[in-house]
């Protein structure tokens, strides 16, 4: 059974399934876990207005008061529990919640932490960085270092006080101090650091302020250290900007004075502990199953594939998905700035570039990684974002007999993408007529894959274009899939249209096809489709 028989029967089921219950709801995320997001626990919020007291939740039994449970908030509680399982909550309770002040948290036991962190420095400094430790050691040793310092300390405290102000101090001291509970939360997919005092993340596509804060520069500039120094880069005033991953491969940039003028600036963009299956987008609404098995036969047929989409769109989430397409006895060799992906074969080389060191030497750039690939062998090469002259090399690669490559680019439309590309080419100073550079394009890229972030925050493939080829001086295109904006949006602002096909069947079938793979003409033929969702989160 193909892939797209799979996927409509499994579709087919769930429409009786739903019919058999209820109405669907359409989410722009999987059903959350039971407790509610930390992030939405830490938004504060504005007074009730007078004379109207906000009715408040039911009082709920805690038995183990976890670290965050003092910063819960029953306003964002009750809207939480009133929306739909499965259904993203509703506006917050003021329009202006995030444009109101913030006021401080205040800690009282900042003092102590403090005082703490300083002490247990001065007793295991010198083995922080010690290689013959591992992480669990080094975490066990500073616990029970800890643990004696704040028995000494004499504080009137209960047992889950004590056990939080030592995880504290501890995140402090070894991990990413008031991020940690951010980082793991799994309904924030972003934490955005301004400065110590101003953080804002990404919650189900919106982005929202929250009480969590630094206790000054000093300590976001170690948990800024602390990250770089693990993957081996540095950051200071002579190299002020990074970028740099976690060990779960969240991907990290930071900026420090003097460029970062107000303070130093920390991005976090988290990704998925397991990785999004197509199934997943489908279940999101993000493609139709239609469109996955197009795809799917494109990727087995070996056509070079061109991610397109803006910032936070979740190209490297759909590359992830196409990679999975790839048969697992073929050797694929993965290029990045920073490694992202997350391939699930087993015959996979990843490769990352490196910049350079303070003396100025040992740069190594995505370019020199894709001349070094053709080395090594690969039956697939994957770039997680051409961005340079590494552009050219990749698509004289597609014109030699490596077929089947996939990548990203940042362009608003599959028009934009060529254009980029013309661009990206012109940068690699080889002084290239402009049509022969447009010849290169039109025979290497066979398919641009098209993703966008939506009004309502849902990430939706909206067009599948094919590569025609030259027409006099111009590369013609032709859409396979398109999104159709028809249906507009509902009351509460959800898109309600969804990618359907123009009718025209593409000329890669026929490659699909000479590939041993068949697809009904069925799917690319214009018919009415059931009621949309909203979308993947990332």
């Amino acid at each position: 059974m193909s892939l797209y028989d799979r996927l409509n029967a499994a579709r087919n089921a769930q429409t009786t399934d739903a019919a058999m219950t209820a109405p669907p709801v359409h989410s722009p995320l999987p059903a959350p876990e039971a407790r509610p997001s930390v992030a939405l626990q830490n938004i504060p919020q504005p007074p009730p207005p007078t004379g109207a007291p906000t009715p408040l939740p039911p009082p709920t039994e805690v038995t183990d008061a976890g670290p965050l449970d003092k910063l819960r908030d029953p306003v964002v509680d009750a809207s939480l529990a009133d929306a739909p399982t499965g259904e993203a909550p509703a506006a917050p309770a003021s329009p202006a919640l995030a444009a109101q002040p913030r006021e401080p948290v205040i800690d009282p036991l900042a003092g102590v932490k403090e005082k703490a962190a300083q002490e247990l420095f001065g007793r295991i400094g010198a083995r922080l960085n010690d290689s013959s430790l591992t992480e669990e050691q080094l975490h066990a040793l500073a616990r029970k270092e800890l643990a004696e310092i704040v028995a000494g300390e004499q504080l009137a405290l209960t047992v889950a006080e004590r056990k939080r102000l030592i995880d504290d101090i501890s995140a402090d001291v070894l991990g990413y101090g008031p991020l940690e509970p951010l980082l793991d939360d799994p309904n924030v997919t972003e934490i955005m650091v301004n400065r110590f005092d101003k953080i804002y993340v990404e919650v189900r596509g919106r982005i929202l302020p929250v009480a969590t804060r630094f206790t000054g520069e000093p300590q976001l500039r170690r948990v800024i250290e602390r990250i770089v120094a693990r993957v081996g880069r540095r950051i200071d005033e002579a190299s002020p900007m990074v970028d740099a991953r976690l060990e779960d491969g969240s991907r990290v940039n930071a900026v420090i004075p003097p460029l970062a003028v107000d303070g130093s600036s920390l991005t976090v963009r988290k990704f998925a502990a397991t990785p999004y299956t197509v199934s997943d987008l489908i279940g999101f609404g993000s493609l139709t199953p239609e469109v996955a098995a197009v795809l799917d036969a494109a990727v087995k047929a070996k056509l070079n594939v061109i991610v397109s989409g803006g910032t936070g769109t979740g190209k490297t989430t759909l590359l992830n998905v196409l990679s999975a397409f790839i048969p697992g006895d073929e050797r694929i060799v993965t290029i990045e700035d920073a490694v992202e992906l997350q391939l699930q074969q087993e015959h996979v080389v990843r490769l990352e570039a490196r910049p350079q060191n303070i003396e100025g030497r040992g740069e190594v750039t995505i370019r020199d990684l894709v001349r070094n690939s053709l080395r090594m062998r690969p039956d697939r090469i994957v770039v997680g974002e051409v961005r340079g002259a590494e552009s050219l090399d990749m698509l004289q690669a597609m014109n030699t007999g490596h077929e089947g490559s996939i990548s990203t680019i940042h362009a608003n439309s599959s028009r934009d993408a060529i254009s980029r590309l013309e661009t990206l080419v012109l940068m690699a100073g080889m002084d290239l007529p402009l049509r022969a550079i447009r010849e290169q394009i039109a025979s290497a890229v066979d398919v641009i894959v098209q993703i966008q972030r939506h009004k309502d925050g849902g990430r939706r493939v909206t067009h599948v274009t094919e590569v025609h080829g030259m027409e006099g001086e111009i590369i013609t295109l032709q859409d396979a899939f398109a999104f159709d904006h028809s249906a507009g949006y509902d009351q509460e602002g959800r898109v309600l249209g969804r990618i359907k096909p123009t009718g025209v069947r593409p000329r890669f079938a026929e490659r699909i096809a000479d590939a041993g793979i068949t697809l009904p003409m069925s799917l690319f033929q214009e018919h009415d489709f059931d009621a949309p969702q909203p979308g993947m989160p990332r």
